[in-house]
């Protein structure tokens, strides 16, 4: 057999390793956009699973507490989904549950005593909703119905774009309470990022002597309410515009 008839023989076989390639790269950018916007708009921990919703309400009256609150909760979805999906293999199901909680608790006393050691001011303002991190449903349920079933670059990424949905919800309530409620943003950013945040406080008057509801627990329950009907508002419009419209069948003639 020459070597020509041997590269014809080859040709076929070689066009299919290409194309198997092509589509595993298809399928993985696919998977990481998928993963992406189901964690900060089509899933969204706060404004479609409405999880966590305890220290979302009660932290955010400013955009400091809640940008702190939510690295927090960010970092420990990341690293408790990467465990889980680490040791998957060697978990049994009767004891996933517990392991999860175990995971989860130590990533957040980790958490707490890093805060409580350099950004002591902010961990006394957030005070028990940082251990309080453990009871967040989110978490736990990211780590059995995702990281418990996926490889560790799908599971951290869904750990980020999770944490990352509920972090901007926590920046945006904060940001309007406090824009609302003090005519400020920004006030107290030297909690989280030293002598340079005294500087970094925005006064939108002077004269403002604030707005009492917006700083006060039905201030944060409106204020959510507000930002879940603005996303179904823009959902509808987004599923308006691909609709199809099928007209109807004409009547069939004789």
């Amino acid at each position: 057999m020459t070597d020509d008839t041997l590269k014809q023989n080859n040709k076929p076989m070689n066009n299919q390793i290409m194309n198997n390639q092509i589509k595993a790269n298809q399928t993985g950018i696919i998977s990481t956009i998928s993963i992406s916007k189901s964690g900060l708009w089509t899933n969204n921990v706060a404004l479609v699973q409405l999880l966590g919703l305890c220290p979302l309400l009660a932290v955010t009256g400013t955009i400091i507490n809640g940008l702190g609150l939510g690295i927090a909760t960010l970092i420990t979805l990341v690293l408790s989904n990467s465990i889980v999906s680490l040791i998957r293999p060697l978990l049994k199901s009767e004891i996933r549950i517990p392991v999860f909680v175990l995971i989860i608790a130590s990533i957040v006393t980790a958490i707490e005593l890093s805060m409580n050691a350099w950004f002591h001011g902010l961990y006394l303002v957030l005070g028990i909703f940082i251990p309080l991190i453990v009871t967040n449903c989110a978490i736990i349920a990211r780590c059995e119905s995702f990281a418990s079933k996926n490889n560790l670059f799908d599971s951290a990424l869904d750990g980020f774009m999770m944490g990352l949905g509920f972090t901007l919800v926590l920046v945006v309530l904060g940001g309007l309470r406090e824009i609302i409620g003090f005519g400020t943003l920004f006030a107290n950013a030297q909690l989280m990022f030293g002598s340079i945040g005294e500087t970094m406080t925005i006064t939108f008057s002077e004269d403002y002597s604030g707005f009492l509801l917006a700083v006060l627990p039905p201030g944060a329950f409106i204020g959510l309410g507000l930002l879940i009907a603005l996303k179904n508002i823009i959902d509808k419009r987004q599923s308006a515009k691909h609709a199809v419209v099928i007209p109807d069948a004409e009547p069939a003639i004789n």
